[in-house]
């Protein structure tokens, strides 16, 4: 079978299981990148390419590539999930008979924390709209949400007026995989929501409006984010998922089981939630060894 044909069968294949457009898209450009590789090792147009023709030597030449190029580990092996699960399918479907990445060997991850705010950093983030103006108001919901109910930005810009019930301190969102929770808004989050539809004077369903009057994009969230991370000078970038990071480690920070905080997120797996767990436990090391006097390393001189 062509390449381009088993993309478009293997497509259909990731719509029908209610893969969201951006997975389906990211699946296809690392799938097309890999292909592009093979037909250059194979000799041949990638239009000609076929998938018989992938051999276990392909995947890892094109690997080292990704290596050689100084791409991460992470991303390495995102792109080699996505082929692990491409030929998968093709077996499943008696299109191969011999998985070619089935002896390939995922990089090995070292474990990184994700990166969140303070409370002193996130409660700066908090107070820097201008909540008398259209566009601060606005914004004000969107730190609020973020942070507030931990949201994904896609979760944020896809929000309409009648998701939320702001007398029961709700609102349903529509998360990874088309899949529909329902989670709490803070009174903080309901005042700002208050005060910014007040200010409106439009009928659109649209929660969050840009300047022309149509749905804000999750790139103008960030745009948003970067210019008062820029006026409150803060040293390092925050970015919307920074704030979902943040949302979830204070919730344990303030003694919310590992269960509750999962399902608030929306994640499949408990294993997702667990990140928080380390983070939280390497911020109380760290509190422990500056803090304590005998956990100070006695080799050390002490500055006093």
């Amino acid at each position: 079978m062509l390449v381009d044909e088993a993309l478009s069968l293997f497509s259909g294949h990731q719509q029908a299981q209610n893969r969201s457009e951006l997975t389906v898209g990211a699946y296809q450009t690392d799938l097309v990148q890999f292909f592009r590789f093979a037909a250059h090792e194979q000799g041949v147009d990638v239009e000609t390419l076929t998938v018989d023709l992938i051999d276990v030597y392909i995947v890892r030449g094109f690997l080292g590539v990704l290596a050689d190029h100084g791409l991460m580990r992470k991303s390495m092996a995102r792109k080699l999930a996505v082929l692990r699960t491409f030929f998968k399918f093709l077996c499943r479907k008696e299109i191969l008979q011999i998985n070619p990445v089935q002896r390939v060997a995922s990089p090995k991850l070292g474990r990184r924390l994700p990166d969140f705010l303070y409370l002193e950093q996130m409660e700066a983030l908090l107070k820097a709209s201008d909540c008398t103006t259209l566009l601060g108001s606005r914004d004000q919901v969107i730190i609020e949400l973020l942070y507030g109910s931990g949201l994904r930005v896609s979760e944020l810009v896809g929000l309409d007026v009648e998701n939320l019930d702001l007398e029961s301190g709700l609102t349903r969102v529509l998360g990874k995989g088309s899949k529909e929770r329902v989670v709490p808004i803070t009174n903080h989050a309901i005042q700002a929501i208050k005060g910014y539809l007040g200010i409106r004077k439009d009928n659109t369903k649209i929660l969050l409006l840009n300047y022309q009057g149509t749905r804000l994009s999750a790139r103008s969230v960030r745009r948003i984010l970067d210019k008062m991370v820029a006026k409150l000078s803060l040293v390092q970038h925050v970015s919307p998922h920074m704030l979902r990071h943040s949302f979830a480690t204070h919730m344990l920070d303030g003694g919310a089981d590992l269960r509750s905080v999962q399902e608030l997120l929306g994640h499949q797996k408990l294993s997702s939630t667990q990140i928080y767990t380390h983070l939280t436990r390497e911020r109380l090391k760290t509190v422990y060894d500056q803090a304590h006097p005998r956990a100070k390393d006695p080799q050390k001189p002490q500055i006093k």
